[in-house]
């Protein structure tokens, strides 16, 4: 196995460990019910968090959680089909490595809420599918102005050296 060939394993070996990850949580393990109980300890002890303030913020990291799981496997997505499908393109940044990794992980937001209607203490709603979403989106956003802002070079520069590495 060469060297190319060895970091596009790493890179989906990343994505399929957070895919695992987001799997796990998907069932009883990651309940309203169970991360309350270590939660709430630690509120209380921490802020003197009573009962009924600790519903609203465990709603918000609950669905802060989310947002930052989904984030995630987007990035790690496109990292993936970046290595992937790369070719012999020198772009940093492709709508299709975008768009590829923002329905994959929408996909999966969607299993996974439809998954969690067979798991008696979960919950699957379309809500969440539609927040997981959004936060792919956002990631796919972000690695396009950390991407175009990091390459500062003419744009005729950059199209130079794509034709002269494919010519």
């Amino acid at each position: 196995m060469n060297s190319a060939q060895k970091q596009i394993l790493k890179t989906w070996i990343a994505a399929g460990l957070w895919l695992f990850l987001i799997a796990g949580e998907s069932t009883d393990l990651a309940s309203a019910y169970n991360t309350s109980r270590f939660l709430y300890p630690i509120l209380h002890f921490l802020m003197g968090m009573d009962p009924a303030r600790f519903l609203v913020w465990h709603f918000y990291i609950r669905k802060a959680g989310h947002f930052a799981g989904y984030f995630m496997l987007s990035l790690l997505l496109f990292r993936a089909w970046r290595a992937t499908l790369r070719g012999a393109t020198l772009s940093r940044w492709s709508l299709q490595w975008a768009s590829i990794a923002f329905f994959m992980a929408t996909l999966v937001a969607s299993l996974d809420e439809w998954h969690q209607t067979y798991v008696p203490s979960r919950t699957g709603a379309l809500h969440d599918v539609l927040l997981d979403s959004f936060a792919s989106l956002i990631a796919q956003v972000v690695i396009f102005l950390w991407l175009s802002s990091w390459d500062r070079r003419p744009p005729g520069v950059i199209q130079a050296e794509i034709r002269s590495q494919s010519g």
